[in-house]
């Protein structure tokens, strides 16, 4: 991979409706808001690692399993 041309990708779409959760709920969660959460989901912009990791502890998963790294 041409790291230099990769970008922080999320799979935070498919795990949600996998676990019946919604975008709303987990932004409670985390403590942020609504349109950040959505933003997040629809990868629009990267999250900051801090909540990164909250997402990680409330769905019970490991970091990597959310995020991950794609070459453009």
């Amino acid at each position: 991979m041409d790291i230099e041309n990769a970008v922080v990708r999320n799979r935070l779409e498919q795990i949600l409706a996998s676990k019946g959760m919604r975008q709303n709920w987990l932004a409670e969660q985390v403590g942020v808001s609504r349109q950040t959460m959505s933003n997040l989901v629809k990868n629009r912009f990267n999250t900051s690692t801090d909540v990164g990791l909250k997402i990680a502890y409330v769905l019970g998963m490991d970091f990597n399993e959310i995020f991950y790294l794609e070459e453009l």
